[in-house]
């Protein structure tokens, strides 16, 4: 990697409900981003996740290292454009984005709460698909909720779940979330482990892409699928509020799919050089 390029990077760091993104702002080749991404994860081990930002025709555009969507990211994304035009949201700012993983701009209303500090409603991607899935791993087998998503996918692990028990043994749920990505073939892949008695969500996210794993503080696309999962599930709506490790986010989901996330970001950085 160029040293004197890399010097040249500007990028600013995120705190979506503790979900650490960092978001590129300095123009990076894409057969380069991958080892940049890496570089800034060395820098700051807080990072889980990086996007490369940048105004394309007048519209905001965000690249994920791995070519992920992500739900977080792009709240962050959102944000950031409205920061760098120099312009905070009054009653509501919608903000349009194009982000790796889905087919069509997605939309993000932002209300800012503080300095550069926001909160935003994504109206996710719809689900390609929403079925059941049957898998084995380490002497258990069982069928599991999949929500297949344009640049991601995810599994919804209840307590009832013969798998349940990876949430608490965490090498071994690693090994089975490359294991079951190989298996669906999937871009990427979260396990979301749901006790809806206590309203918690667990996230663990492989990112072959970016080979990277990680038990996130939050996952918006994961929240996201876990209430498509359950609203077709029940075949009708569902409203609900997810403690993650980082804090709440809540999801609104209709029967048809239609889905939206709430949650909120602030710019905790902003930084120059790897």
């Amino acid at each position: 990697m160029d040293k004197r390029q890399d010097r040249a990077i500007s990028y600013s760091i995120f705190d979506p409900t503790g979900n650490i993104t960092a978001l590129v702002e300095s123009p990076v080749e894409p057969e380069r981003r991958s080892a940049v991404a890496a570089a800034l994860m060395r820098r700051h081990p807080e990072v889980e996740q990086v996007g490369f930002f940048r105004i394309a025709e007048g519209r905001p555009e965000l690249n994920m290292a791995g070519g992920e969507f992500c739900g977080n990211a792009s709240m962050s994304a959102a944000a950031l454009y409205l920061l760098q035009r120099g312009c905070g949201a009054g009653e509501d700012t919608a903000v349009s984005i194009a982000v790796s993983g889905a087919s069509e701009p997605v939309r993000v209303t932002l209300w800012q709460t503080g300095e550069e500090a926001f909160s935003a409603c994504v109206r996710m991607p719809r689900a390609l698909s929403v079925r059941e899935a049957a898998f084995s791993f380490g002497g258990a087998a069982g069928s599991l909720p999949l929500v297949q998503m344009e640049g991601i996918s995810h599994l919804m692990i209840e307590p009832a779940s013969p798998f349940f028990a990876l949430r608490a043994d965490h090498p071994a749920a690693e090994s089975a979330v490359h294991s079951f990505c190989d298996a669906l073939r999937a871009d990427c892949l979260g396990l979301m482990f749901l006790d809806a008695a206590e309203s918690s969500l667990t996230p663990l996210v492989y990112v072959p892409g970016s080979g990277t794993v990680f038990w996130e503080n939050s996952c918006a696309s994961g929240s996201a699928a876990v209430g498509m999962a359950l609203a077709a599930r029940a075949g009708c709506a569902v409203n609900l509020t997810l403690s993650e490790p980082g804090g709440e986010l809540r999801v609104s989901c209709d029967a048809a799919g239609e889905t939206l996330l709430y949650g909120c970001t602030r710019r905790i950085g902003e930084y120059r050089g790897v």
